[in-house]
C-alpha cells in the first residue's frame, strides 16, 4: 500500500486515512491510485462492513498537490486527460463502494477534497472545517468531480460555489446537503462512531442494494422505475437476509448481522 494512504481495521470497520498531513493531505497521482485500489478491494471483502474516510492531521484534503500542479503545467493534452480519468475513477470507486462510507471531515476540504466528501454516504464534519471549489480562481474547473458534487448538492448550489470559488464553512456545507452532521472538535469521533454503530445494525446486502437503488431512481420519472423497484423488493424479500430479517423480527430476536 502507498505510504500516503494509511489503513486501520477495527472489527468490521476500516478507516482509510489520507496520510500527508504536512501537505494538508493534498492528493498526488500515487495517492489517487492507492485510494482507488483500496475502495475497489473493499467490495470483495466480507470482513469489512463500513468504511470511514478521513485525513491525518488538521486537514481532510487540500485538493491537488502543488508540486503535481507545477508538473501538470507541462503535461500534454493526453496526459491531462489521463489524470482527469484517474481522479474520476477514484470518485467513482468511493461513490459506488458496496459498503457504507462515512466521511470524517476533520478539517479543510478543498477541490478534490470536497469531491471525496461528496462521494461519502454520510459526512460528519468538524465545525472549523472550510470547503471550497477553488478551481475557477485558478482558471480551471472542478470538472471531473462535478457529477458527484452536483448529485449531492444540486445544480443551484453548484452554480454559486463553482462560479465564485469562495470558501464556506461546515454549517453552510450542512445547509446545502454536502455534510449531514457538524460537531465540535471533541465530538467528532463520538459522532462518527455513533453513525458507524447505526450502520452496523443494518443488513450488509440490503445496504449495497440500497445504494444502487438510490443511484437508479434518483433522476428518473417515478413510472420509469416501476418494474425495477417492484423486482427489487421481491428479490430482497426472497433473499437470505430478507428472510432472516423478517424471521428475527417476528421471533423477537436480533438478526445475525447485528453486532453486539
Amino acid at each position: 500500500m502507498d505510504k500516503d494512504v494509511a489503513l486501520k481495521k477495527e472489527g468490521s470497520v476500516l478507516t482509510v486515512s489520507l496520510n500527508r498531513p504536512l501537505s494538508h493531505n493534498a492528493m498526488t497521482p500515487e495517492m489517487v491510485l492507492g485510494l482507488t485500489a483500496v475502495f475497489q478491494d473493499v467490495n470483495d471483502r466480507d470482513d469489512i462492513r463500513v468504511v470511514v474516510l478521513t485525513g491525518n492531521g488538521r486537514s481532510f484534503c487540500a485538493g491537488a498537490d502543488l508540486s503535481f500542479m507545477h508538473a501538470a503545467a507541462d503535461y500534454s493534452f493526453d496526459d491531462n486527460v489521463s489524470d482527469g480519468e484517474a481522479i474520476f475513477d477514484l470518485m467513482q470507486a468511493v461513490d459506488s463502494c458496496l459498503k457504507p462510507v462515512v466521511g470524517r471531515v476533520n478539517g479543510a476540504a478543498i477541490g478534490g477534497g470536497v469531491g471525496l466528501a461528496s462521494c461519502c454516504d454520510i459526512v460528519v464534519a468538524v465545525d472549523r472545517a472550510k470547503f471550497a471549489f477553488s478551481e475557477v480562481r485558478l482558471g480551471i474547473l472542478p470538472a471531473v468531480i462535478s457529477p458527484f458534487v452536483v448529485a449531492k448538492i444540486g445544480p443551484g448550489n453548484s452554480r454559486e460555489l463553482f462560479l465564485t470559488g469562495e470558501r464556506f464553512m461546515a454549517d453552510r456545507a450542512k445547509e446545502i446537503g454536502l455534510v449531514q452532521h457538524v460537531v465540535g472538535e471533541n465530538e467528532l469521533d463520538e459522532k462518527v462512531n455513533e453513525r458507524v454503530a447505526a450502520l452496523l445494525q443494518a443488513a450488509p446486502g440490503a445496504q449495497a442494494a440500497g445504494k444502487e437503488l438510490i443511484r437508479v431512481v434518483a433522476y428518473q420519472e417515478k413510472t420509469a422505475v416501476r418494474e425495477y423497484t417492484s423486482n427489487l423488493i421481491a428479490q430482497r424479500r426472497a433473499s437470505a437476509e430478507g428472510k432472516e430479517g423478517m424471521g428475527s423480527f417476528l421471533e423477537k430476536r436480533n438478526p445475525y448481522w447485528q453486532e453486539n
